[in-house]
């Protein structure tokens, strides 16, 4: 599945990376402490976070992840949507919590395979 087909599927607001849309999600990760998400986070992961500051755009890129995915209704700071259309880093956002988000994310049984 690529970022486009889970925005539909998902109903994501897009904040940033419009051009990044056709990115495979080779999978997920949620965390919000960003050390724990450089230890674990994985290439072409979509990350399922809470944070909202710019630090979370420089994870994404050393972690080289294909998109940031911000729930409960998280909006990103306008600092955040600059620097992730500077490094083209998706940055979509879902109304669900993490549990919900990334238990529907997992029920697809195609994410990451």
């Amino acid at each position: 599945m690529n970022l486009a087909e889970l925005i539909e599927r998902f109903d994501l607001k897009v904040y940033s990376g419009r051009p990044e849309l056709a990115r495979t999600v080779g999978g997920g990760y949620a965390g919000d402490l960003l050390s724990d998400v450089i230890a674990h986070g994985q290439k072409d992961q979509i990350w399922i976070t809470i944070q909202v500051h710019p630090n979370i755009i420089a994870v994404a890129v050393l972690k080289e992840m294909a998109a940031i995915v911000l729930v409960n209704g998280r909006e990103p700071a306008a600092e955040t949507v600059a620097r992730a259309e500077k490094e083209r880093v998706p940055i979509l956002g879902s109304s669900l919590d993490a549990y919900s988000f990334a238990g529907r994310l997992y029920g697809q049984g195609n994410i990451g395979k």
